[in-house]
């Protein structure tokens, strides 16, 4: 834990903060698109989170105790860039040029063409499951330290996959996933559900097992406490983060329509001359991690064998169940989801045998997907399985997968029309 807060430290990190606004204006006016109001909102969250609290080394983006910092709400991208360029990870002139520029790997939402960056978010609802995953393979498989973080936005909070992911989350008492919700009232085209109602958010977060903490998302003094105490719990914390969208432009600050607009450059200087002299080199000590190894996943053996004889047809997803159980020893890297019908998909063959590398994800296929993606961050082979029909559920988190290069196999059962007796709605013909 970092020390305690002095003066000399709140007036340094409010000044990263408006630095970080800074940026995020001038990249996204040069660009002439993007989001620069919904980072501006969660620039003082960052700015605490990036200088006190997050455990990085940005020269090794690949090293296992890094914790893990996820935009679920992609568009906020030049909060993200900003960012990079404050740790050193990117130039200026980078950031100024490249943001949303064909070609450039700063695109309009993150993507892992960039070594910092997991997964690819954009698509709102996904960035809470990715955590659930990485956070799951930390916990329970590789027995590290790291954190991770999840940026979440207000709206994104009306998606039942972001509720999926803190039930999951809660369940297998992830005290390593801290949700950052920035709480800025207004959506694309107006209020969000609930705007500034922050006893409702808390009252959701808690019913679902997580703990919750309602502050001013603009109090560097309440951010740093908040994050201080959310990490490595006894479970999942949701840090509630009242903000104000545009904050640091007094002309747009809580003003409806400025979602996904760019400051002109008239705007832009009056926004800068608002904001006040920062320093452009400024983003304090990044701690390093602990250099630590994930625990041994096993040594790699040989595939046992199986073979069916045609005078004994066995049903498929016996097959499928009975091959992951034998394959298993060759490929230790692998775990295998279920959506509650382990029973059926015969996945239930594997976990008997190796229960520590099976996740039940229960009936919430948009989560399991997504968590499968976070697994496959940390090196892990998924294996996700469920009713054909109910993978449907999940397409837009499998479309998302290949944007995170992740390796994920998936298995829908009873496709086709074998299943009639129980009718059109179980029967995977999409």
């Amino acid at each position: 834990m970092p020390p305690a807060l002095g003066a000399a430290d709140t007036r340094f990190l409010a000044e990263l903060g408006q630095q970080l606004r800074a940026d995020s204006i001038r990249c996204s006016t040069a660009a002439g698109s993007g989001h620069p109001t919904s980072a501006m909102s969660a620039a003082d969250l960052m700015a605490v989170l990036l200088a006190r609290h997050l455990r990085y080394d940005w020269d090794n983006p690949g090293e296992p105790g890094n914790d893990h910092l996820i935009f679920s709400k992609g568009h906020a991208s030049p909060l993200l860039y900003a960012m990079f360029k404050a740790a050193g990870a990117i130039a200026d002139e980078e950031l100024v040029t490249g943001f949303r520029r064909f070609g450039s790997r700063l695109q309009g939402h993150p993507t892992p063409a960039l070594p910092w960056v997991d997964v690819a978010t954009g698509s709102l609802g996904h960035g809470l499951p990715y955590g659930v995953g990485i956070a799951l393979a930390g916990r329970r498989l590789d027995k590290l330290p790291y954190q991770v973080w999840v940026l979440c936005g207000d709206s994104e909070m009306a998606e039942g996959s972001m509720w999926e992911a803190l039930d999951k989350a809660a369940y297998y008492r992830l005290g390593n996933l801290t949700a950052i919700v920035d709480v800025n009232r207004l959506g694309q085209r107006g209020p969000t559900e609930l705007e500034w109602d922050m006893a409702a958010y808390r009252r959701r977060a808690e019913a679902f097992g997580c703990a919750a903490v309602v502050i001013d998302g603009h109090d560097i003094t309440q951010i740093d406490q908040a994050l201080a105490a959310a990490r490595d719990t006894a479970r999942p914390v949701v840090v509630l983060a009242r903000t104000v969208k545009g904050k640091g432009f007094a002309e747009i600050e809580d003003k409806n329509g400025w979602h996904g607009k760019a400051l002109k450059k008239d705007e832009l200087a009056r926004a800068l001359q608002e904001l006040g002299p920062v320093d452009k080199a400024a983003a304090g000590m990044i701690e390093k991690p602990e250099d630590r190894k994930p625990a041994p996943a096993g040594k790699s053996g040989k595939a046992a064998p199986v073979s069916y004889s045609t005078d004994n047809p066995a049903a498929t997803r016996h097959a499928y169940g009975t091959a992951l159980e034998r394959i298993f020893p060759k490929f230790p890297e692998m775990v295998v989801l279920d959506a509650e019908v382990s029973n059926s998909t015969y996945s239930d063959i594997f976990k008997a045998k190796y229960p520590e590398q099976f996740f039940e994800m229960f009936i919430a296929e948009q989560n399991m997907v997504g968590t499968a993606i976070g697994l496959s961050v940390r090196g892990k082979t998924p294996f996700v399985s469920t009713f054909a029909a109910f993978l449907t559920r999940a397409f837009d988190q499998i479309r998302m997968s290949q944007y995170s290069h992740a390796n994920i196999k998936f298995c829908g059962s009873h496709a086709g029309v074998s299943i009639g007796e129980d009718g059109s709605s179980q029967m995977g013909l999409e």
